[in-house]
C-alpha cells in the first residue's frame, strides 16, 4: 500500500472554491488561499443565525497506546461513510502543531484514504494561525518585561509623570505568562530573561521565565471557545499575565496591550476550510493536545459547519477522559451545544496493550479479554454524560475473525444498547465505514439526556472533585501546599466560578502512566493551578505532566525531506 502522502499527492481534488460553494458557503465569505484551502469568514454564521443545526458527532478513542488508534482517521472515515449515504457532512478537526509533526506522533490530518488533504499543507503552517497565537501571546510577554524595564528604570513617580500612564508595579516574581514556541524543545521550559552586560541594564531586568508550546497558550483555548471577534477581543483582555506587588491581578488590558493581541489574532478566528480525499468539506481551527490543553476545534468552527450540513463529525483529543470530558465540562457548557452521539474507536492491538496485566504468558485471546476493561470504562464514561455511544473498531490486517467476534460479543453482553461496527476507513476510505455511519445515524436519532458533571456555579475544589471522582473514577485528589494557596486565593479574587480543566497524562485514565486498563482507588495529585481567566478556565497540573514537550531520541523530523522534484517525503 503506498504511504499516506503518497496517497494524497496522487488524489484529484476539487478547487476549494467548489467545496465552498457544495458546503453551502456563498463566494464572498470566504478567501482562497490558492487552490486548497480557503479562510472562512464569521459573517457567514450571521446569514446562518435562524438555520437551525444539524446533528454533532463526537469522536473518542479508549485510552491511547504507541500503537495509535486512528481516531483521525474514523472522523474523516466517518465523514465519508456519511457522504456515501448521500448525507450532507462535514468534518471539523484541529490544526496540527508543528510539535508533534517533527516529535514523536507526525502529522496529524488522518492516513491511508481516509485523511485530510493536502496532507503536507495542513501540517506545516497551513493558514498560519498557530503562528498568530504565538506573535500575539510574545506580545504580551515582551510587554511585561518592557513595563517592569520602563517603570524600575524611571522609578513609579517619575515613570507615571513621563508617559502619563499609571504605574502597575508589575513583581517580576510574580509573572506568571510565559513565552510560547511552535516546537517541543525542552531546553526552553526553564530560562532566564533580561540578562545584562556587568553594569548595564539596557536588556530589562533579570528574572526567570520559560516556555510552553503554542497550542497550550491560553490564546489558543480562547480561539477555541470565542463566539466571535467582539468575544475573542473581550476575553483577551481578561487574561492575567502577573500581579502587582500588592498581590492584585495584572491583564492584557492593564497593560494595553490586549487591542493589539486581538489585531494579530482577527485572521486566525476564521476557520481554515479544506477537504478529504472523497470531497468533504472540512473546517480545521484551533490547536491539539487535549492533555495540557482543552483539546477540540473550536466552537465557531462547529456553529459553520452544523448550520450547513444535516451532520459534523469532529473529534476531542486522546481518551474519553480527556478530550471528551472537556468537550463536555468546558465546550458544551460554553456554546449550549452538546454532543447527539459519541463514536468510541478502538483497536484490538490497543486494548490487548491496556490489559492491566504483567503476565507475558497469556494468549492474545486473553489479553484482549483484559483488555477490554478499558473499553468498558470508556463506555460508561461516555454514558456519564447522557450521550449515546457507538463503538468503532479500527481494523488492523493482523487482527483476526477470532478477536474480532469476541470483541464484538464482549461489547453486546455488556452494553446491549450499545452499536458496535467494524472500520476499515484507513484501506478503505468512506466504503470502509458505511456500517458505521449507518448506526452513528440510528444513535444521532436516540434522545439524549445531557449532563456535565458540574455545575460552572459549583466552588473550584467541588468541581475539580467532580471530574477526578466521578469522571475517573479516583478516590481523592491530592492538592499540593501551592495549589490551596492558589485555589485559595482564585476564589479570593472572584474567579471561583470558572471551569476547570485537568491537565494530565493521556496513557491512563489516572495521573500514572503506568496504571493501565480500569485502574480504580487511585490519587490524582494536582501540584499547580494555573488561572484562565479569559478562556475561562482553571487548569491543574497532575503529576509529572509537562506543558513544553521534548523531543526523543529519533524524532519524527529525521525522516523529513524534499525530493528532487521538490515534493515533501517522510510525512506521515
Amino acid at each position: 500500500m503506498l504511504s499516506d502522502i503518497e496517497i494524497c499527492q496522487s488524489a484529484s481534488l476539487s478547487p476549494i472554491s467548489d467545496i465552498a460553494r457544495s458546503m453551502g458557503l456563498h463566494e464572498s465569505e470566504i478567501c482562497t488561499y490558492g487552490q486548497s484551502k480557503a479562510k472562512v469568514s464569521l459573517n457567514s454564521l450571521e446569514r446562518l443565525k435562524e438555520k437551525s443545526a444539524g446533528k454533532l458527532v463526537l469522536v473518542t478513542a479508549i485510552t491511547p497506546t504507541p500503537f495509535g488508534e486512528g481516531k483521525t482517521v474514523t472522523t474523516i472515515g466517518l465523514a465519508q461513510g456519511l457522504k456515501k449515504l448521500e448525507q450532507s457532512v462535514a468534518a471539523c478537526i484541529r490544526q496540527p502543531s508543528m510539535g508533534p509533526v517533527f516529535g514523536v506522533k507526525g502529522g496529524a490530518a488522518g492516513g491511508g484514504y481516509s485523511q485530510v488533504a493536502p496532507m503536507d499543507e495542513l501540517n506545516l503552517h497551513l493558514t498560519g494561525d498557530i503562528h498568530s497565537v504565538s506573535a500575539a501571546h510574545n506580545l504580551a510577554s515582551a510587554a511585561i518585561d518592557a513595563r517592569i524595564f520602563h517603570e524600575q528604570k524611571n522609578g513609579y513617580e517619575a515613570f507615571e509623570e513621563k508617559t502619563e500612564l499609571k504605574a502597575l508595579k508589575i513583581d517580576p516574581n510574580n509573572v506568571v505568562w510565559k513565552r510560547v514556541v511552535d516546537h517541543n524543545d525542552r531546553a526552553l521550559r526553564m530560562v532566564t530573561v533580561g540578562i545584562n552586560q556587568p553594569g548595564k541594564t539596557v536588556n530589562g531586568f533579570e528574572r526567570e521565565d520559560g516556555f510552553d508550546i503554542s497550542a497550550a497558550s491560553e490564546l489558543m483555548a480562547i480561539l477555541a471557545l470565542a463566539s466571535d471577534l467582539q468575544d475573542l477581543r473581550k476575553r483577551i483582555g481578561r487574561i492575567v499575565v502577573a500581579y502587582n506587588l500588592d498581590g492584585q491581578p495584572v491583564t492584557t488590558e492593564d497593560l494595553q496591550v490586549a487591542g493589539a493581541m486581538a489585531v494579530c489574532l482577527k485572521d486566525a478566528i476564521e476557520p481554515t476550510l479544506m477537504q478529504t480525499l472523497e470531497g468533504v468539506p472540512t473546517l480545521v481551527h484551533a490547536g491539539p493536545f487535549a492533555n495540557i490543553a482543552h483539546g477540540n476545534s473550536s466552537i465557531i468552527a462547529d456553529n459553520i459547519a452544523t448550520k450547513l450540513s444535516d451532520y459534523t463529525v469532529t473529534e476531542g483529543g486522546f481518551g474519553s477522559d480527556m478530550g471528551f470530558e472537556k468537550a463536555c465540562n468546558i465546550k458544551a457548557q460554553t456554546s449550549g451545544t452538546s454532543p447527539d452521539c459519541a463514536v468510541i474507536v478502538a483497536t484490538v492491538k490497543a486494548l490487548k496493550a491496556n490489559a492491566a496485566s504483567g503476565d507475558r504468558a497469556l494468549s492474545d485471546i486473553e489479553l484482549l479479554t483484559l483488555g477490554f476493561e478499558n473499553l468498558k470504562w470508556h463506555i460508561n464514561n461516555v454514558k456519564k454524560y447522557g450521550v449515546p455511544a457507538v463503538v468503532a473498531i479500527n481494523q488492523f490486517p493482523q487482527d483476526t475473525d477470532e478477536e474480532l467476534e469476541l470483541l464484538n460479543q464482549l461489547v453486546k453482553t455488556a452494553f446491549p444498547d450499545t452499536d458496535i461496527a467494524i472500520s476499515q476507513a484507513f484501506a478503505k476510505g468512506g466504503e470502509g465505514t458505511i456500517e458505521l455511519a449507518k448506526k452513528v445515524i440510528h444513535a444521532c436519532e436516540r434522545p439524549t439526556d445531557f449532563h456535565p458533571l458540574y455545575k460552572l456555579e459549583q466552588g473550584l475544589e467541588e468541581k475539580l472533585m467532580a471530574v477526578t471522582e466521578v469522571g475517573y473514577g479516583a478516590a481523592n485528589i491530592e492538592l499540593s501546599e501551592l495549589a490551596k494557596q492558589q485555589l485559595e486565593k482564585f476564589s479570593t479574587l472572584g474567579y471561583n466560578k470558572l471551569a476547570v480543566c485537568l491537565a494530565k497524562t493521556p496513557m491512563s485514565i489516572s495521573s500514572d502512566p503506568s496504571l493501565k486498563g480500569a485502574p480504580a482507588g487511585f490519587t490524582v495529585p494536582v501540584r499547580e493551578l494555573k488561572l484562565c481567566a479569559g478562556a475561562g478556565f482553571i487548569y491543574a497540573l497532575c503529576g509529572n505532566v509537562m506543558t513544553m514537550p521534548g523531543l526523543p531520541e529519533k524524532p519524527a523530523f529525521m525522516n523529513l525531506d524534499i525530493d528532487e522534484s521538490g515534493n515533501i517525503v517522510g510525512l506521515s
